[in-house]
């Protein structure tokens, strides 16, 4: 089955929706809008989306920044759900998920839509993502594009769990990846509309991964492109050391496994992963954080019950996939055309492999 290029009329610019989702995010807002909004020009506008704040972001927004459009969702539905439903209130060939701690640069929009208008096989792209406040420094949440190892950890161009690489110029190259940010991750909107959006039970944490792995299930690409960059702060919602983090890691890592492992690797990968988890809750008792040792148990508790739905879920990816099998572009395993790292616990603590380069 091909792609069908989008309804655009030759020589029209993609229309690109910015839309930055808010939680009781006054501060941040305030310190990061201005870059967005400064460098969203041609057709691209800006969008603040608040999931049911209780500060005053959105009088912030209404008295600065009149042309921002605002959509008042009436609570907070996380990441995930909060971004369905905004972007089914907005009209564009382009979506833009951009978290209220980015910073964005000039420059930043053309390079990915360019790549879209002369790829049609290219459904989500992310800029090269470097931190805030160490800006020759790849961030933790994408760097320069991510992938996952057999065993479902992901890991970044820049990036190897809690190792962040300075940035030289060594993966300026646009290229293939497994998943864009969710920090800033342009879409394709009629891809996002094809596939549903992002999966709403994951509430937060490894939602981009799980709807990435979809897209390329279906047949599209997912690119890094780093001549547009953009620097990231982190941790502004929920902090590296929440357990309610933790929890939602570890739950929706084994969620988006089941959910898109091929069948022939599902039992083993699934097998091996819970004692692996195991092991980190007890290096979590060693470093004295008990609630997220008891994070990882409640992810796992969650998990098992939510294998009935998971099995829907896992019928309806088939399907999709099915659809979509004579398509070249299709890797039904997610991961088979990146094989930098099988097993990465063992290239990162045994084999001493810190930078992505190295593996």
């Amino acid at each position: 089955m091909a792609l069908e290029p989008p309804k655009m009329e030759i020589g029209e610019e993609m229309k690109t929706a910015v839309v930055i989702l808010n939680w009781n995010g006054r501060s941040m807002l305030e310190r990061y809008l201005p870059s967005v909004v400064q460098n969203c020009t041609g057709d691209a506008f800006v969008v603040v989306a608040d999931n049911g704040s209780t500060d005053d972001s959105l009088a912030f927004v209404e008295q600065h920044y009149p042309s921002v459009r605002i959509i008042r969702l009436d609570k907070n539905y996380g990441f995930a759900e909060g971004y369905n439903r905004a972007l089914a209130q907005i009209d564009a060939d382009c979506y833009v998920l951009l978290n209220d701690d980015v910073e964005v640069t000039p420059g930043w929009i053309e390079p990915i839509v360019d790549l879209f208008e002369r790829n049609l096989d290219v459904a989500v792209c992310q800029p090269k993502l470097l931190m805030d406040t160490q800006r020759d420094t790849f961030e933790y949440a994408g760097a320069s594009g991510g992938f996952v190892d057999d065993f479902g950890y992901p890991y970044c161009r820049g990036r190897m769990f809690n190792t962040l690489e300075k940035d030289l110029g060594q993966y300026d190259d646009p290229c293939d990846v497994m998943w864009a940010t969710g920090a800033a991750m342009f879409v394709r909107a009629s891809v996002w509309r094809e596939l549903g959006g992002l999966d709403g039970d994951f509430f937060a944490h490894m939602e981009e991964i799980d709807f990435c792995w979809r897209v390329r299930n279906a047949g599209y690409r997912v690119m890094s492109c780093p001549q547009s960059v953009a620097y990231h702060l982190g941790g502004g919602t929920l902090p590296k050391s929440s357990p309610r983090k933790t929890y939602l890691n570890f739950r929706n890592n084994l969620s988006m496994l089941y959910k898109n492992l091929p069948s022939s690797r599902l039992l083993p990968v699934i097998l091996l992963r819970l004692p692996l988890d195991w092991v980190a809750a007890l290096k979590f008792i060693a470093d004295g954080n008990p609630k997220d040792f008891l994070a990882v148990g409640r992810a796992h508790r969650d998990f098992f019950k939510l294998l009935p739905h998971l099995k829907n879920k896992r019928k309806a990816g088939d399907t999709q996939a099915i659809k979509h099998s004579g398509n070249q572009a299709i890797k039904h395993s997610g991961n088979q055309a990146f094989k930098h790292s099988k097993m990465l616990l063992v290239d990162y603590y045994l084999r001493g492999k810190k930078h992505f380069s190295e593996l």
